[in-house]
C-alpha cells in the first residue's frame, strides 16, 4: 500500500471531522509517522482489532470501526436473515470513545438489517458473552482494548456461542475488509432513527439481573462464609473500569459484610489516572489498596482490569507484607478449592474436567489428576477453551469445571464463554473466607498446596519489537529457531521439541518424529533434560515475542535458580 497516497485520500475525505482533519494536518511533515498510521489496515484477527487511538488506517477511530464492522455485517447476513433477525450484541467498555465506538457499530449493523442489541453503558466482557447466549444472538461486538494502556481501544468479535470469533469467521472477514472501502464502502443509518425503528434495542438492568442469578448460582459455601462475616475483610479496586458495580454486587450476595472498594480507583475514567497501566498482572497499580488493606488490617485484595475480564490478587504473608499471585498460582489455589469445595456439596460431576492453555503452570495437572479430575491443554485464548469446553460436553466425555489461562483468565460456569473476572472475583472471595475459616490465609493456602503437589515457578518474558520493523523480526525469530533450534537451553539439554503450527514432535535424542492432538498455533516449546518447558509465541495483540518458562524443583529456592538460569537465554534471544 502506498502510505503517501492513502493520507492524501484520507485528509481529502469529506467524512472526516474538523478536528480529525486537523490532526492528520499537524503529521504533514513527519513521513515515519504518516506510514506508521497508513501503511497498511490493522490486521483482523480472531482477536479483532486492537491499536492505539489516532486518525489513520493503522489505528482505532470511528471509520476503522464502521468499516470492521461493514465487514463483520456481512459475514452476519451471509447467515440469512435468520442471522439478521437473531442480530448482534454490543458492549463497551471504560475507555475513552468506547461508547462513541459502540454506538457507531450498532449504525453499521442497523444499516444492514441486522437487529441490535446495546448495553446503555458500560459493561464487563462477560456480560456481553452472557447476553449473546442469553439471547440467542448471532454475534457480539465488544469495544475494548482490555488492561492495554489508555492509548488503546480494541473491537473484539463473539460468534453465536457467546465465544470470541473462530479462526474460520475471521478470515471472513478479514476477506471482506480487503473488498470494502473505509470511506464509501460502508452503509450507515443514524442512531436515534434506528432505535425508532426497532433495529436497535437497548439493553440494561434486566440482563444484569439475568446475568448475576447465574454468577451467584455458582456459589458453593455460603454457609461457611456467614461463619466468618464479622471479621473477614477485603479491598477490591476496578482500576476505573466496569468492574465497579457488579463485582461488590457479587460479593455482597455471598455474604460479605467488609468489602472496603478503594474509592479514587472506583471512579470511572478512561485515562487511567491513579496507574501507569491498569493491569492486575502489574503488582504495582495495587499500591493504593494495599495502603487501604494496611489501614483496615486486611489480609486479601482483590483487583480486576478496565473490562473485568482478568482479576488479580495480592495476600499478605507472615512478615505482614503485601505480595501479588500469580495467575499460575491464583488458578491452582482456585481449581484445588473448587475441586474440594465441590466434592463437599454433592456438586462434582461424574466425569469432572479442567481445562488451561499449554503456556499454563503443569502444576495444575498435577492437582487435577491428584484428585480425579481429567485435565486437557488448549491453545491461549479463551475461544479455544470454549471450543474444547463444547466438544467434551456434547459428546458426553466430560463436564468441565472450571478453564484458566496463565495471564489472570479463570472461566466458570455455562453461561459464559470468555474469561469472566465478576465470578472469578466471587469465588476467590469464597475461597479466601473458607481458608479464614479454617485459621488459614491464602498464603499458607499456597504453602500447603506446594507441600502437597510439590513445587512449580513459572517466568513469562515479554520481548518487545514495535514499530514497523517488529513484525518482521518477531517472524525471524520464530524462523530461526525452526531453522537453528537450540541442542541446549542454559547448559540444559533440549529433549523433546514440539511445533504446535503444524503438531510435530521431535525426540532430540534418537531424531525421532511423531505428531501430536494439538496443531495450528505459532508456538514451539522445548522440553528439557531437568522437566523444565521454555515455549515461545508471538503476541495475538500486541507487537512482542513471549517466551514462557515452566519449571519445577526440590523447593522454591530451586524453582527460583533454574528461573534465573533460563532467563538469561532468554535475554539473549533478541540479540
Amino acid at each position: 500500500m502506498d502510505f503517501m497516497k492513502e493520507y492524501e485520500k484520507w485528509l481529502a475525505s469529506p467524512a472526516l471531522s474538523p478536528e480529525e482533519h486537523a490532526e492528520l494536518e499537524s503529521i504533514r511533515n513527519d513521513p515515519k509517522e504518516i506510514e506508521s498510521r497508513f501503511y497498511g489496515p490493522l490486521e483482523f484477527g480472531t482477536a479483532g482489532l486492537r491499536g492505539t487511538m489516532a486518525v489513520g488506517l493503522h489505528n482505532m477511530n470511528i471509520h476503522v470501526i464502521r468499516w470492521a464492522t461493514q465487514g463483520f455485517a456481512d459475514v452476519i447476513s451471509a447467515e440469512g436473515e435468520e442471522g439478521k433477525r437473531r442480530g448482534v450484541a454490543i458492549c463497551m467498555d471504560c475507555r475513552n470513545h468506547s461508547m462513541e465506538f459502540a454506538r457507531a457499530a450498532a449504525e453499521v449493523c442497523a444499516a444492514n438489517g441486522i437487529h441490535v442489541r446495546i448495553f446503555e453503558s458500560l459493561r464487563p466482557t462477560p456480560e456481553l458473552s452472557f447476553a449473546v447466549r442469553e439471547y440467542h444472538c448471532q454475534a457480539g461486538i465488544n469495544v475494548t482494548a482490555s488492561h492495554n494502556p489508555k492509548e488503546y481501544n480494541g473491537y473484539k468479535v463473539y460468534w453465536e456461542d457467546g465465544a470470541q470469533l473462530p479462526p474460520h469467521h475471521a478470515d471472513a472477514i478479514a476477506q471482506r475488509l480487503e473488498q470494502i472501502d473505509v470511506f464509501t464502502g460502508v452503509k450507515s443509518m443514524d442512531y436515534d432513527e434506528a432505535v425508532k425503528a426497532g433495529l436497535i434495542e437497548i439493553l440494561g438492568d434486566e440482563t444484569d439481573r439475568r446475568f448475576m442469578a447465574n454468577v451467584t448460582s455458582m456459589i458453593n459455601d455460603k454457609e461457611t462464609v456467614a461463619k466468618v462475616a464479622d471479621t473477614f475483610k477485603l479491598v477490591y479496586t476496578p482500576f476505573h473500569g466496569c468492574g465497579y458495580k457488579l463485582v461488590p454486587e457479587a460479593l455482597r450476595a455471598l455474604g460479605i459484610k467488609h468489602l472496603i472498594c478503594e474509592p479514587k480507583q472506583m471512579v470511572i475514567d478512561g485515562n487511567f489516572p491513579t496507574v501507569v497501566s491498569p493491569n492486575p498482572e502489574n503488582p504495582e497499580g495495587f499500591y493504593l489498596a494495599i495502603d487501604l488493606a494496611r489501614e483496615n488490617d486486611v489480609d486479601f485484595i482483590l483487583g480486576t482490569d478496565p473490562d473485568s475480564d482478568r482479576v488479580g490478587i495480592m495476600i499478605r504473608d507472615h512478615s505482614g507484607e503485601y505480595r501479588p499471585v500469580t495467575g499460575n498460582q491464583t488458578g491452582v489455589l482456585l481449581l484445588d478449592y473448587l475441586i474440594g469445595a465441590m466434592k463437599r456439596s454433592g456438586k462434582l460431576p461424574e466425569k469432572p474436567v479442567a481445562l488451561k492453555t499449554i503456556v499454563t503452570t503443569e502444576m495444575a495437572r498435577k492437582v487435577a489428576e491428584a484428585n480425579g479430575v481429567a485435565c486437557y491443554d488448549t491453545f491461549t485464548g479463551f475461544k479455544f477453551m470454549a471450543e474444547k469446553k463444547n466438544a467434551l460436553e456434547e459428546s458426553g466425555q466430560g463436564k468441565v469445571i472450571f478453564s484458566y489461562e496463565e495471564s489472570y483468565g479463570y472461566m466458570l460456569g455455562d453461561y459464559v464463554r470468555d474469561k469472566d473476572a465478576v465470578t472469578a472475583s466471587m469465588m476467590l472471595t469464597e475461597m479466601a473466607a473458607w481458608y479464614a475459616a479454617q485459621g488459614m490465609t491464602l498464603f499458607d493456602a499456597l504453602e500447603k498446596l506446594y507441600e502437597k503437589y510439590g513445587y512449580y515457578a513459572e517466568k513469562t518474558h515479554n520481548l518487545v519489537m514495535p514499530g514497523l520493523d517488529g513484525l518482521k523480526d518477531m517472524a525471524e525469530l520464530m524462523k530461526r529457531l525452526r531453522e537453528n533450534p537450540p541442542a541446549e537451553i542454559s547448559g540444559v539439554k533440549v529433549v523433546t521439541r514440539k511445533d504446535y503450527s503444524n503438531g510435530s514432535v521431535v525426540d532430540c535424542a534418537t531424531g525421532g518424529t511423531s505428531t501430536m492432538e494439538l496443531s495450528g498455533s505459532n508456538v514451539l516449546r522445548f522440553e528439557l533434560a531437568d522437566g523444565t518447558s521454555v515455549l515461545v509465541r508471538p503476541s495475538g495483540t500486541e507487537p512482542k515475542i513471549k517466551v514462557y518458562i515452566l519449571t519445577r524443583g526440590s523447593d522454591a529456592a530451586a524453582c527460583a535458580a533454574n528461573l534465573e538460569k533460563y532467563s538469561q537465554w532468554v535475554a539473549e534471544l533478541k540479540k
